[in-house]
Parts: structure tokens; sequence; C-alpha cells
């Protein structure tokens, strides 16, 4: 296996989360700085560095004909973006592909037919796999919006065909509503992803999100690494993860249905990357086709600790045509449960992003919890990125003890100067509902932990736990 030099279009714990699996694989990690995060924490994971100009998103990661120009004027093989900006952007894929650069992830062909979630879901349809009662295409009005929805039967949801990330869905009850969401659904959609169509689909009452774990290769093998459960979700942004789901519980025959269904549709789309095939469950377990994301997931660190497959080093292996080194599906085996909490800079009551810098930041974990993250002392989290900063992963035999880690984990979880959701995902991880596994993606709304959170610090309690920390570090 030659070196290659490989172009990191990404920032934060997924540019660290790459740099990694690069280095394992014994290639060169080239990160990106801009203007306004010279000094980005990414960067010392990588073995060089590059200037991309510019101090706005849109003048850096998410322009991709200035990163495949900066990627061919420095000698890189291939360029590998991470989630989010570029990474299902079927027109840089075309800028790379220009200039002989190989992009890591799927075909330009399978991110346009999955990205327009109108196609998707007819690409689904003819595949066999089962999908919401819906618009077939883009409604153009809020007019057409309406006489669809009547059609449906509500509730409904109005959803952006070019969608993802929570943005661009408004739910309905009833016509009026449909009528009054309609236009801010199109204006959503037109300001985060550049077009206003919009569908509209059932609703379904009470929901699990469900969604299975693809890994194809370009030699024509496609398998699934089982499922994870997405359901803690605020805003439509997931929080809380767990692999297996709870709901599919020890149901074998509704999982296999499950992951076959996936990789059937996969297949279908010609599919040769990592890639994630989301499904809505309703409560009698019936499940049906949301959308297919053609990227690595925030949650992909929960499938690795069930599986011990490096989703990433194979998504970078698949890009250059090696072999995966997997025999066949049944090679690949399921043991345990795993967590995963998303921690952001966010008011944990409001849930509202909340900028800041890090005055200070400790750790005190049990065993078995891996923490992907970006944070350090004096880490400015700024309102232009995303507000995670880490993603917390606990691991056990079995539920339960994944649960008691987590706890644990978030405990002593200790970040100064800077508002989280910490209070929030441990509130979650402690009320009865969750840890009965009985909770649907309404659960914020529902159950509304918030309530009962006191977001105030108690610095006094965290300074001696600080001064423990460090003295313990020391007699070691």
């Amino acid at each position: 296996m030659s070196r290659r030099r490989i172009l990191i279009a990404n920032r934060g714990e997924v540019a660290i989360r790459i740099a990694k699996a690069c280095r394992e694989l014994e290639h060169t990690a080239v990160g990106l700085y801009t203007d306004n995060e010279t000094g980005a924490p990414h960067l010392q994971f990588c073995d060089e560095w590059l200037h991309l100009p510019g101090a706005s998103n849109r003048e850096t990661y998410l322009d991709g004909a200035k990163v495949a120009d900066l990627a061919k004027d420095n000698g890189i093989d291939g360029v590998a973006p991470g989630y989010g900006f570029l990474s299902e952007n079927a027109d840089f894929v075309e800028e790379l592909e220009g200039r002989g650069i190989v992009f890591i992830g799927p075909s330009k062909e399978a991110i346009r037919l999955m990205g327009d979630k109108a196609v998707a879901k007819r690409t689904a349809r003819e595949a066999g796999v089962p999908v919401l009662p819906g618009s077939p295409d883009p409604v153009p009005s809020a007019e057409d919006a309406v006489r669809a929805a009547d059609g449906i039967g509500y509730p409904v949801l109005l959803k952006a065909v070019a969608g993802g990330g929570g943005k661009g869905m408004r739910a309905c009850a009833d016509a009026g509503e449909v009528a009054d969401r309609f236009g801010a659904v199109v204006r959503e959609a037109r300001s985060s992803f550049g077009r206003g169509d919009v569908l509209v689909e059932r609703l379904v009452a009470n929901p699990r999100h469900v969604e299975v774990q693809i890994l194809a290769d370009k030699n024509g093998n496609t398998y699934h690494l089982y499922e994870r459960e997405c359901s803690i979700q605020r805003r439509h942004q997931k929080i809380i993860e767990e692999a297996p789901s709870p709901f599919v519980g020890g149901d074998e025959t509704l999982r296999e249905d499950l992951c076959r269904t996936a990789v059937r549709l996969a297949r279908a789309v010609g599919y040769d990357s990592v890639g994630t095939v989301e499904f809505v469950m309703d409560e009698d377990k019936r499940f049906y086709f949301l959308e297919m994301n053609t990227r690595i997931q925030v949650e992909h660190p929960i499938t690795e600790e069930v599986t011990g497959i490096d989703l990433v080093v194979c998504m970078i292996q698949s890009a250059f045509g090696e072999p995966l080194g997997i025999p066949d599906q049944a090679w690949i085996r399921r043991t345990g449960h795993a967590i995963e909490c998303r921690v952001c800079a966010e008011d944990p009551i409001t849930m509202l992003p909340a900028p800041g810098r890090v005055t200070g930041f400790e750790t005190n974990f049990p065993q078995g919890i891996r923490f992907d993250h970006c944070l350090h002392r004096g880490l400015t989290v700024t309102p232009e990125f995303d507000p995670m900063v880490g993603k917390l992963v606990a691991k056990g035999v079995i539920r339960e003890v994944a649960l008691r880690k987590i706890r644990c984990a978030l405990a002593g979880l200790y970040i100064e100067g800077l508002k989280t959701n910490v209070p929030l995902l441990a509130a979650i991880l402690r009320e009865p509902g969750f840890v009965a596994g009985e909770y649907s993606t309404d659960y914020i709304e529902r159950k509304r932990p918030q309530d009962g959170i006191d977001a105030s610090m108690d610095y006094d309690a965290l300074y001696v736990k600080l001064a423990g920390i460090e003295t313990r570090q020391l007699e070691r």
C-alpha cells in the first residue's frame, strides 16, 4: 500500500478522527486552517497544514472549487470531507475528479440520487423498500401542499427536498398549519440548501428513528453493520444514540429484515462507501425509508464499538479501491451495547447555541469510555460553526452497564467557561422512560427533562474535583 497525501476538508473533532485513521494507514494527513481559525485544535494531529484563505464558511469550507484547487496545487491524492460542509456535494466530487483527485466518499451519482429526497423515495420504492405515504414530487405552492396533505391524512410533515440536519422541516396537524408553515419551510430550505422545493409526507405518531450502517467497496461487496437508535432529538437533531436499538431489542427477525432492506437500497444505487440508511418506525414496529446519508455519520463511533470495525479506515480504503478484509456478511459480529452523547456548547434548558471560551477542561472517566472531541483550554466556540464539541461514548456488555458508564463519564467531564448540554444529557440518562428504552423522537417535547435542570455552576465543588484529579495524576 503506497503512502498517500490526504487532505481533510473539515475541522473540529471529525478532522481529528480522520487524521488518526490516516496515521493508522500510514498516509499523510493534511489539515486546513482559515483566516479566522489559525490555531485550530485538529492541526496538531495532522502531518502538514495548508492555508485556506477566507474568514467565513462560504469563503472556505463550502467553496468546493477553492478546496479542489488547493488540493491540486499541493499534490493531494484524496480529499476526506467528514460530515457537513462539502461531504454530500456531488459538484465538489466532480471538481475533484476533474483534477485527478479521489473523493473519499461515494460516487457523485449515488450522492445525487440520495441527496434529492423526492428521487430518493422513488428509488427506494422501486427497490422494494417501504416508504411513507407522501407527495411523489415537490409541491409548488401552499395550496398544493394543503391538497396533498388532505389526500395523505393528518398529521403531515413538510420537508425540504434537499434538507438535512433537522432543517427545512415542519410538522403540521391540519390544513391551516400547512398553509401557515409552508412559506417558512421554503425560506429555510433556500437559505440552508439553495433549493426551496418541499415534499409533504405522512407524520408517524410516536416514531422511532432507527438507522442501518452500510459499508461497501468498489468491488461490488455491500455489508451492513447493524442498526442504531437515534430517537433522542431536539429540533430534529440527534443528541443521544444507541447501538443496538432498544426498540428493535431481541427481535432478530425484525433486525435482519431492517438490515437486509438497507443493503438492498444501497445496492440499487451502486453504493461504494460508508453510508447510512435511515428509517422511521411506528408503534407496531413497521419501518419506512426516511433518507440515506451518503457520508460518515456523527454517531459512527457506537457502531465501531459494537462491531470492532473502523469505519473511517474502511472509508479511505474503499475510496482507493483497496480490499476491506471482510470475507462476508456473517463475519461481521455485534457484541455489547454502546451509547453516544453529543456534547454541545448549548444552554441545557433552552437548547440554543451558547458560544464562548473554554477556560478549563478536565476528564475523570471510568473504564470503557471513548471521547472524540476538539476541546482544550483556550478554545473559543463561535457561532459560525456547529456547537458540537465532542462525542462521549460508553460501551458495556449489556445496556445497563453502558448506561452506568456513560452517566459516570458525564459526571467526570469538566468544561469551565462554556455552557454545555451536559446537564440535559445527564437528566435524560436517569429519566425512567429512557432507562426502560421507552422513548420516541418527541421525547424532549413530551417528557421535558430540561424543566428539572439546575444550570447554575457550583464552582467551589468544581475546583475541589479538579484539584483531586490533579493530585491523583501527580501520584501516578
